[in-house]
């Protein structure tokens, strides 16, 4: 699982949405973050800074159910997902168009 803050995995997640790209998200509201469902493996080679790969023994569940990590809520549930995890390459290009986005809004204000 990628788990980046709430601003940018949000931005990312509608740069998702826009592509057809997003799997299952995860929110987790007391850490203000958001984590995606990656393939098996994904942890070994992420280096993206400002944000985590953790390996995890969850899988997504087929239906919109209780998330499987403890203490988050599904923002993108597996029932509305594209994919049963988010490609990692696409995730990458996601999360730094979001973070560019993001930089350029804060220059505005």
């Amino acid at each position: 699982m990628v788990t980046v803050p709430a601003r940018q995995g949000l931005e990312a997640v509608d740069i998702l949405r826009l592509r057809d790209e997003v799997g299952p998200v995860l929110h987790d509201a007391p850490g203000d973050t958001l984590g995606f469902l990656v393939p098996p493996g994904t942890a070994a080679c992420w280096d993206l800074p400002g944000s985590a790969c953790t390996q995890t023994l969850v899988r997504p569940r087929a239906t919109a159910e209780e998330p499987p990590v403890a203490g988050t809520g599904w923002l993108v549930p597996p029932a509305t997902a594209y994919a049963v995890a988010t490609e990692p390459a696409r995730l990458r290009e996601a999360l730094g168009e979001a973070a560019r986005t993001i930089e350029a809004a804060d220059r505005c204000h």
